[in-house]
Parts: C-alpha cells; sequence; structure tokens
C-alpha cells in the first residue's frame, strides 16, 4: 500500500468515525427525529447516484432488499439507537456485525469456519455484551444499544445477499441503497415521527450541513473510497486497518460527546476489537503487512 492509499485510509475511517459523533448531534443535540434524517439522506444520496443507477443489478428483488436492509434498515435503526447510546458504546456495538457475517454465512451460504475465527466470533461478541451491560441494572440492556445491535444484523444479512450479487460497482451500490430506502423512510417517518419539518428548519444550516455531510462525504466520498481499496488490496490488509475507525470514533467521543469511558468500556472496547481482528487478519498478514512497511520506509 503506497503512503497515499495509507492516508486515503486513514481519512475514511476519520470521516466514518465523524459521521457517527455528528448523527448523536443531529438526533439528541438537535433533536431531529431519526427516520426523518435517515430518509433525507437517503433521498439526496438517491438523487446524486441517479446516473449510476441502471442497467439494474440481477437479480433485481435482492438488490432491492440489500438496499433497503441496509440502508432503511441498518442506518435507520443505527440512528433510532445512537439517540439514547454513546458514540463510543455504538462504534463497539457496531463491530458485531462482522462476527455476525461469519455466522451467517455458515447459516445461509454454508461456509465453514475455522477454529481461530470461531474464537474471534466468541471473543467480538463477549467484548461487545462487556459494553452493552449496564453495571446498576445488569440486563436488560441498553435499548438504544439493542437498536445498533439489529442495525448490526441487517447490515451483516445485506452483507451475505451481497455476496450472491455479481459486477455491482460501488456508485451503483450507493445508488441502489438509496433509491431502494428512501419511500420505505418516508413512510416509517410519517406514520411514527411528528414536527419532523419544524424541528428540522429550527435546526437550520446545521442541520442542512450534517445531511450534506452524511450523504456526500461519507456515503458517496469515503465509502467509494474503501471499495477502490478493497479492489486494489488484499482484504486482510485492509480490514485490520479499519479497526481504527471505532478506535477514532471512542477517542472523538470523548473529546466532543464527553462520553464515559470506564474499566468496563475499555476493557470490552479491548476484547471485541481482538476478536475483529482475529476474524479479519489471515495467517499471511505479517508477510503483507513487512511488505508495506517496507514499502512505506522507502517512499518518504
Amino acid at each position: 500500500m503506497t503512503p497515499r492509499d495509507f492516508s486515503l485510509l486513514l481519512l475514511t475511517c476519520l470521516l466514518w468515525a465523524a459521521h457517527t459523533i455528528v448523527s448523536k448531534i443531529v438526533v439528541s443535540g438537535m433533536e431531529v427525529p431519526p427516520l426523518f434524517y435517515a430518509a433525507v439522506r437517503y433521498g439526496l444520496v438517491a438523487l446524486v447516484a441517479l446516473p449510476w443507477l441502471l442497467p439494474a443489478p440481477r437479480p433485481l428483488w435482492r438488490i432491492i432488499c440489500v438496499g433497503i436492509l441496509m440502508g432503511g434498515g441498518g442506518f435507520a435503526l443505527f440512528f433510532l439507537g445512537i439517540r439514547t447510546a454513546t458514540p463510543s458504546s455504538a462504534a463497539i456495538v457496531g463491530q458485531l456485525s462482522l462476527p455476525l457475517t461469519v455466522l451467517l454465512s455458515v447459516m445461509i451460504l454454508g461456509e465453514a469456519v475455522s477454529p481461530r475465527r470461531a474464537a474471534g466470533v466468541v471473543l467480538t461478541f463477549l467484548g461487545g455484551i462487556i459494553v452493552m451491560w449496564n453495571p446498576q441494572n445488569g440486563f436488560p440492556l441498553s435499548g438504544g444499544l439493542l437498536l445498533v445491535l439489529a442495525s448490526a444484523l441487517a447490515g451483516s444479512l445485506a452483507a451475505v445477499m451481497m455476496k450472491q450479487i455479481d459486477g455491482v460497482r460501488p456508485l451503483q451500490f450507493q445508488a441502489w441503497v438509496g433509491a431502494a430506502s428512501v419511500v420505505p423512510l418516508m413512510v416509517l417517518t410519517v406514520v411514527f415521527e411528528t414536527n419532523q419539518y419544524p424541528i428540522a428548519l429550527a435546526a437550520g444550516w446545521p442541520f442542512v450541513m450534517a445531511v450534506l455531510f452524511s450523504a456526500l462525504i461519507v456515503s458517496m466520498l469515503a465509502h467509494t473510497i474503501y471499495y477502490g481499496l478493497i479492489r486494489i488490496y488484499p482484504a486482510n490488509l485492509i480490514a485490520p486497518l479499519i479497526i481504527l475507525s471505532p478506535l477514532l470514533t471512542v477517542v472523538l467521543g470523548i473529546l466532543i460527546t464527553q462520553d464515559p469511558f470506564d474499566l468496563r468500556m475499555a476493557l470490552g472496547t479491548i476484547i471485541a476489537l481482538a476478536g475483529v481482528m482475529i476474524i479479519t487478519v489471515r495467517r499471511n498478514f505479517m508477510t503483507s503487512l513487512t511488505g508495506y512497511l517496507g514499502h512505506f520506509r522507502r517512499k518518504p
């Protein structure tokens, strides 16, 4: 990986982390209804990505389901959850999407899981449970984090279904996520939320900037950079570096939204991210990493 591409990957992780903080401010600080926020975001994504919508991937029903799960399901549930959950805890619980994807791949696609990856799944779930556990009340868990967990499940199911579709380009994928999500989200916000427009108008330009950042910078730019890097470099090199995203979210959460970060959170974070590393890092990762570091040293 060249220094330029490594910088782009760091930028992507920072943008994803910042998006979690911005979303928390929108749905909690500005009190914008989460489903309305998601509907506006994906309406803008659908509009901007419209030129890449056609030709439609086949089968059509599958890409529509993936789009709804990823946008109308995954992000809408995440926005609902982060209204009460802290960004740092949501970022760690969101990492459960990886072991959930592994489990769903076994159940739906019949993929085999090595003992090492199985151990990573167990560790990631253990870390997530520690983060979700309320020391005062034990279980039940935080309602917000349960919604984040449901978001991770929706995203994982979408990822597994996406494996059954070939030849979808990054911007085409964004176009279908936006197109498939905007109508269901509009219906949901009309049915379940009230005073969306007065609240959005009262929030003013900060809300407009947040929506533009979420739709254009995060969806259209950061995700496209990530998909582009995945096509160039081995996934076992990219995936471990993406762990920087939840770590940056934790740091930004502490600095910006004053998230509490005690020993329990630290322990859960370490265990969950260790599990993610075990799942994503293959045996030849150290060889790839050594080669990358040597390339980085040769190019100042």
